[in-house]
């Protein structure tokens, strides 16, 4: 395995991140600790959970609980991992009362940040991330509730998700005020079907060094490599439909895996890797072959050729900011 900085912190995470939002709902919790003992085995030390993975209703945080229970076996699984998990969501509980809604109120984090912990089964997690952006939330207090809890010892950096250009550089302004880190990561949809970011959020983050952790780097399954002939009861078959408007590119993408002996997963995985500002993608397998499947990510290179050719199969938005606009 590799490892890179997270963002402009001293901490070294893998470039490969455990995602485990199918924990309890298409994998069970026997195969879950399959796959996290063969990541710990295989040098992935990067994990990300939220508190809303799971399901709803009582189902709702059952990842974490998963996850919790894996910690609690022992055998160093808790020393071995970074942790990270989120905060913005609807928990449904309803002690939260009018306070159930999405947000990030420092009533909420704390409430929420402590819930966690007691699903985790721990006294502290590495990255705290924001799930989204509150703009009804200033930073004022939002970065006086994140530090209240980083002097406690319960985070030890705080991260965002699905933030833009724009809340990048406003968090980032508003914490050197407080002469604060601020954010060390970014998790943001990016693949080679969406890279919108290009333009705004990762030239952001590149600058602010702020490391980019991209959440769906498959698209759904599309890049996956079975979403034209998919497997009878794969969550392929629900992207059908999709599939079929990018035939002429994916078939494309095939053939050109085909040529690198690659499957069209990796290829795509390693792609992400490339720009300056990954940290690294988000792997969310289902089952312990699908995970082993993908090990071998990190030590794929894309030559220029390659990567002319995926650029030709599917284009970017014209390059960063502003040059995109103006010429």
């Amino acid at each position: 395995m590799e490892y890179t900085y997270l963002g402009r912190s001293g901490l070294k995470v893998s470039k490969l991140c455990l995602g485990t939002m199918n924990f309890g709902v298409a994998t069970d919790e026997k195969e879950a600790y399959r796959i996290m003992d063969a990541a710990v085995d295989a040098g992935i030390n990067f994990f990300d959970t939220a508190n809303v993975y799971g399901g709803s209703g009582e189902a709702r945080g059952q990842t974490e609980e998963i996850i919790g229970r894996w910690f609690a076996q022992g055998g160093g699984r808790r020393e071995k991992v970074v942790l990270a998990t989120k905060v913005y969501g609807d928990m449904e509980d309803p002690n939260d009362g009018p306070n159930a809604a999405r947000g990030l109120s420092s009533y909420k984090i704390r409430r929420h940040l402590d819930a966690s912990l007691k699903r985790l089964q721990t006294d502290h997690i590495e990255l705290y991330q924001m799930h989204h952006v509150d703009r009804n939330v200033v930073w004022e207090e939002l970065w006086e509730a994140f530090l209240v809890h980083i002097y406690q010892g319960k985070i030890g950096y705080v991260g965002a998700s699905n933030f833009a250009g724009r809340d990048l550089v406003k968090a980032q302004y508003e914490a050197k005020n407080r002469h604060f880190l601020g954010l060390v990561s970014e998790q943001h949809k990016y693949s080679l079907l969406c890279r919108w970011p290009e333009l705004e959020v990762l030239p952001a983050a590149e600058e602010f060094g702020i490391g980019v952790i991209a959440w769906s780097p498959l698209d759904g399954g599309l890049l996956g490599g079975n979403a034209l002939n998919p497997a009878e009861g794969s969550r392929s078959v629900r992207n059908q439909s999709r599939a079929e408007q990018r035939r002429d590119q994916l078939e494309s993408f095939s053939k050109l895996c085909k040529e690198l002996g690659e499957t069209e997963a990796n290829v795509a995985l390693a792609w992400t890797l490339v720009h300056p500002a990954m940290t690294a993608p988000i792997i969310g397998p289902r089952t312990l072959e699908q995970f082993q499947s993908t090990l071998r990510v990190v030590d794929i290179q894309l030559n220029e050729d390659v990567l002319k050719r995926l650029d030709e199969i599917f284009p970017g938005p014209g390059g960063d900011a502003p040059k995109a606009y103006a010429w």
